[in-house]
C-alpha cells in the first residue's frame, strides 16, 4: 500500500537582507564604474546602502551617481564640513552590518594589511568590527604579485573575506585573471552571508557529490545524441548544499549555467565521462545526489568522419551506457543516495520501481514537463514507500526541501 502525505509548505525564500546596512567602499580601479550596478542591486535586494569613495574613485565615477542610487550622501573627505558634530568615520563603521569594498585594488589591500588609515575609506575599515569583503580587481601582474598574496593571507588571518577576481579581458587589454567578479555574483555572496546567519548549517563538513545536466553521445564530429535537461535542479542543489555547509563536488554535463560559488566543479560530456568522474569521488562521499539526465544509449560505432546524407534512410545502432545511479547503489556503504525519476506516465509506480532497483534512500519523482522550467512540482518517495507531495515551487526552494530530508 502506498501512503500519500500532502503538506502545505510555505515559501522558504529568505528575507534576512531587509533592513541590513551595507557600507560600499569604492576605490580607484577602472572597475569602479561597475560599483553603480552593485549599489543598485543591493538596493533592489532590500539593503540600506551608504557609500564611501576614495579620491581616485571619484575620477572614474561621480559621487552624484552613487548618491542617486544609494539615496544617501557619499562620504569622501575626512575634513569635509559636516552639518553635525558626529565623528563620521566612526558612525559609518558602527552603522554597517557588512562592509563591501568593490573594487578592491592592490593599494587598499596593502593599506589595510599594514595598518594605514590615511583617508576616509581606510579609516572606516580600520574602525569597523563588521564582516568585511574585498572584491579583488586589478591588472594580472599586480594580482600575481607575491606582496599581494602575503597581504591577503595576513588579512584572512584577521578574519577579512575576499571575493576572488574572474578571468577575462582587462582594461590593459590582457586576457587574464584580475577582472572584478560579476556584480550579480558579488551580491549573491553578500546574500548568502546574511542567509547563513539564519539558516541551520546541518551539512557542515559533509561531502556531497551531485551530478547535473545532460550528457552528449557523439555520433560523428558534428552530431550527438542528448536530451532537454538544463541542469538547473542540480546546480540549485549544489548552491544550496554550499550554503548549508557541505563540501560539494558538482559533476556536470554541458549547460549554459554559471558554476555555483564554492563547489569543486568537474565538466564532462558523455555518460562514460560522467561515470569515470563519479567513481573517482564516490568512495569518499557522505551523500550523493544523481540529478543528471544521463543518456541511456550511445552509438555502437562512432564515425570519425561526418556522415553524409544520401537518398535512403539512415539507421543507427545503439548500445547501452553504464547506469551510474545503479552502480552507486551497488557500491554504497555509508553513503545516502538520492535519485530523480522524470516520467511521462505512471509517475509514482515507475519511481518506486527505480527506488528499489537502484537501492536509493530517497527518490524525487516529477513529470517530464518540468524540463527547462524554473519551477517544479514533485513527490518525495522514501524506502518505506511513503509518498510526500509538494506544491509547485522554484527549483532553488525545492533544493533546500530536498536537503532538509538529510537532517
Amino acid at each position: 500500500m502506498i501512503k500519500i502525505y500532502i503538506f502545505i509548505i510555505q515559501n522558504i525564500s529568505m528575507k534576512t537582507n531587509m533592513n541590513k546596512n551595507i557600507l560600499l567602499g569604492i576605490t580607484g580601479g577602472i572597475a569602479a564604474y561597475k560599483s553603480a550596478n552593485i549599489c543598485s542591486l543591493l538596493k533592489k535586494n532590500g539593503y540600506n546602502v551608504k557609500v564611501v569613495m576614495t579620491k581616485n574613485a571619484t575620477e572614474i565615477i561621480t559621487p552624484l551617481t552613487l548618491e542617486t542610487l544609494s539615496k544617501n550622501r557619499v562620504a569622501m573627505n575626512m575634513w569635509a564640513e559636516k552639518s553635525n558634530i558626529d565623528v563620521e568615520h566612526i558612525n559609518l563603521a558602527d552603522w554597517a552590518d557588512l562592509v563591501l569594498i568593490a573594487p578592491a585594488t592592490y593599494n587598499i589591500i596593502g593599506k589595510v594589511a599594514n595598518g594605514i588609515a590615511d583617508d576616509m575609506l581606510s579609516t572606516v575599515i580600520s574602525a569597523s568590527c563588521a564582516p568585511t569583503y574585498f572584491a579583488l580587481a586589478m591588472n594580472v601582474n599586480m594580482y600575481n604579485n607575491p606582496i599581494l598574496k602575503d597581504n591577503i593571507k595576513k588579512l584572512e588571518g584577521y578574519g577579512y573575506n575576499f571575493i576572488d577576481a574572474d578571468s577575462g579581458q582587462l582594461a590593459c587589454d590582457w586576457i587574464a585573471k584580475g577582472r572584478l567578479k560579476k556584480e550579480t555574483d558579488i551580491v549573491d555572496i553578500i546574500n548568502n552571508y546574511f542567509e547563513s546567519l539564519e539558516r541551520e548549517i546541518f551539512l557542515d563538513g559533509k561531502n556531497i557529490l551531485i551530478t547535473a545536466g545532460p550528457t552528449e553521445e557523439a555520433i560523428d564530429p558534428i552530431r550527438y545524441l542528448s536530451n532537454r535537461s538544463t541542469g538547473k535542479m542540480g546546480y540549485a542543489l549544489a548552491a544550496a548544499s554550499v550554503k548549508l555547509g557541505a563540501n560539494v563536488t558538482l559533476i556536470s554535463g554541458p549547460t549554459n549555467l554559471d558554476i555555483p560559488n564554492g563547489v569543486e566543479f568537474i565538466s564532462v560530456k558523455s555518460a562514460d565521462d560522467m561515470y569515470k568522474a563519479v567513481f573517482t569521488k564516490f568512495e569518499k562521499m557522505d551523500i550523493a545526489i544523481g540529478c543528471a539526465a544521463v543518456a541511456d544509449y550511445r552509438m555502437k560505432e562512432y564515425s570519425p568522419s561526418k556522415i553524409k546524407k544520401n537518398d535512403g534512410d539512415l539507421v543507427f545502432e545503439l548500445t547501452r551506457n553504464p547506469d551510474i545511479l545503479m552502480e552507486m547503489g551497488r557500491r554504497k556503504n555509508k553513503q545516502i543516495l538520492i535519485g530523480f525519476a522524470a516520467e511521462s506516465d505512471n509517475l509514482i509506480e515507475n519511481a518506486i520501481k527505480k527506488l528499489e532497483k537502484k537501492n536509493l534512500n530517497l527518490i524525487i519523482a516529477n513529470s517530464t514537463n518540468a524540463f527547462g522550467n524554473d519551477n517544479n512540482e514533485v513527490f518525495f518517495i522514501d524506502k518505506e514507500k511513503n509518498v510526500l507531495e509538494l506544491p509547485k515551487m522554484t527549483k532553488n526552494d525545492l533544493a533546500f526541501k530536498i536537503l532538509e530530508t538529510l537532517k
